[in-house]
C-alpha cells in the first residue's frame, strides 16, 4: 500500500534531509491517521540526521528537546518535530530515558515507540513499512503494546493512559496481552505528575466513546485520585454535551453516586484543574442537591450562582438521571432575560432620579429583582416604578 497524501511542506522537509545523505520517514500518528482516513493533526519525521544538522539545513528551528534529539522545523503546514534516531538507556523515573545516544535506524526507532498502530513509518515512494503488524491491528481495532507491554509501561507509564485514550478515541479494544499488563501496572502511574494525568483523563472524557474510559478505573489507573474501588459506569457521559466543564461535572457526579470521592472540590484540586472549572463543579455539586425543577427556580440559581455553576449540575443531572436539564437550561439561556440587578428596566441612575440613596437604592434593585426573577415580563420601567410605589405603601 502507497500513501501519497503529504503536505508539500512535510515531503519538502524529507526530500531535503535526504538529499543531505539522511533518511527521513514520516511517521508515527500521522501514518496512523492517514490509514484511517482521518486528517493527521500534526506531524513527526524520524530522520539518522543529529539535531544539529537538522537545524543547520533549515532556517526557521525550535530546539524543543534537543536533549533527547528532537527539533522543530517551521513549515507551510506547520511545526514539523524531526526526531533523530537514538538509542535508550534505563527509565529510573518512568518517563525520561536516563541516557539517549543518537544512531540507530529505523527498525530500531519503532521498536521502541508504544502501540503497533503508532510504529509504522512511510518510506520514500510512499509505501507503509509496518514491522509489528499496526495495519493488521487497525482492521481489527485493537491497541496492542509494541513488544512486551510491561516493559513498554515501564519505561514510561503515561504509556498506560494513551492507551485507554485511544480506545477512547478510536472505540478500539485493548488486546488481552497489553491489557493485562495495565492491571499489572497500573501502580507506576504513581509516578506521573498529576497534570499530565488530568491532560489524558480529559482527552477519554471528550472522545466520541467516552465510555471506554471505564479502563482507567477497573484497571486501577485512576486509584490516586478516585480510590481502588472507584467503578463508573461511563455510558451517561454520551447524554452530556462534549465540552470540558461539563464533562468533569458529569464524571463527578458518578464518583460522588458511588461514594467513590468525597467531594467534587478536592478531586479536581488533586487533578490540578484550572480554578474556573473546579469552582464550578463544586458549587454545581451543591445545586444538584436541590435542582430547579422550574424556569423560575433557574432563574434564581443563574442570579445567584453564575451560569457555569449551572451548566455543571445540569450536566450532573442528564448523566445520572437521563434528563434534559442542559437542554431546558441552553433554552432559558438563548432567551435571554433579567437575572441581574444591571439587567433591570430601571437603573441606579433611575432610582437615584426618583429619589433613592445610597444603601437605599441597593436595597431596591434585589427587591426588584428578586420579583423579576420570577416574574420576567415585568421588567418595564412603569412595570417596576409601579412595584416601589406599592412596596413603600
Amino acid at each position: 500500500m502507497e500513501i501519497r497524501e503529504i503536505p508539500g511542506g512535510v515531503a519538502a522537509l524529507c526530500a531535503r534531509l535526504r538529499s543531505a545523505g539522511r533518511e527521513a520517514y514520516p511517521v508515527g500518528g500521522c501514518v496512523r491517521d492517514l490509514l484511517l482516513g482521518r486528517t493527521p493533526g500534526d506531524w513527526d519525521v524520524t530522520t539518522s540526521a543529529r539535531p544539529e544538522e537538522v537545524m543547520a539545513l533549515f532556517e526557521r528551528t525550535v530546539p524543543t528537546g534537543i536533549k533527547h534529539g528532537t527539533v522543530t522545523v517551521l513549515t507551510g503546514a506547520g511545526g514539523v518535530e524531526v526526531t533523530t534516531f537514538r538509542a535508550e538507556g534505563g527509565y529510573a523515573d518512568g518517563r525520561h530515558p536516563d541516557a539517549v545516544t543518537f544512531g540507530g535506524d529505523l527498525a530500531g526507532d519503532l521498536s521502541r515507540r508504544d502501540f503497533t498502530i503508532n510504529a509504522m513509518a512511510l518510506g520514500p515512494d510512499g509505501a507503509v513499512i509496518d514491522p509489528f503488524g499496526g495495519r493488521a491491528d487497525l482492521k481489527a481495532g485493537l491497541i496492542r503494546c509494541v513488544g512486551e507491554p510491561e516493559r513498554r509501561f515501564g519505561e514510561d507509564a503515561l504509556r498506560m493512559l494513551r492507551a485507554v485514550r485511544f480506545s477512547a478515541q478510536l472505540d478500539f479494544a485493548i488486546e488481552g496481552a497489553t491489557a493485562e499488563a495495565l492491571r499489572k501496572s497500573a501502580g507506576l502511574t504513581a509516578r506521573l505528575s498529576a497534570e499530565r494525568v488530568r491532560a489524558e483523563l480529559e482527552k477519554t472524557l471528550l472522545a466520541p466513546w467516552p465510555e471506554r474510559g471505564e479502563g482507567l478505573f477497573a484497571w486501577g489507573l485512576l486509584a490516586a485520585f478516585a480510590g481502588p474501588e472507584a467503578r463508573p459506569g461511563l455510558t451517561a457521559l454520551h447524554r452530556v454535551p462534549a465540552r470540558p466543564l461539563e464533562r468533569w461535572a458529569a464524571l463527578c457526579a458518578l464518583l460522588l453516586d458511588g461514594g467513590s470521592i468525597p467531594g467534587a472540590e478536592g478531586f479536581l484540586k488533586a487533578l490540578r484543574l484550572d480554578g474556573r472549572t473546579v469552582r464550578a463543579c463544586a458549587a454545581g455539586a451543591e445545586l444538584f442537591k436541590a435542582m430547579p425543577q422550574t424556569a423560575a427556580g433557574w432563574r434564581r440559581a443563574l442570579a445567584e450562582r453564575g451560569e457555569d455553576a449551572c451548566a455543571a449540575a445540569a450536566s450532573m443531572g442528564d448523566a445520572l438521571t437521563g434528563g434534559a436539564y442542559t437542554q431546558g437550561l441552553r433554552d432559558m439561556l438563548e432567551e435571554g432575560g433579567c437575572r441581574s440587578v444591571r439587567a433591570l428596566a430601571l437603573s441606579g441612575g433611575d432610582l437615584l432620579a426618583m429619589g433613592y440613596h445610597g444603601a437605599d437604592i441597593g436595597a431596591a434593585q434585589r427587591r426588584l429583582l428578586d420579583h423579576v426573577l420570577d416574574h420576567p415580563e415585568d421588567n418595564r420601567p412603569e412595570r417596576l416604578k409601579e412595584l416601589l410605589k406599592r412596596n413603600e405603601g
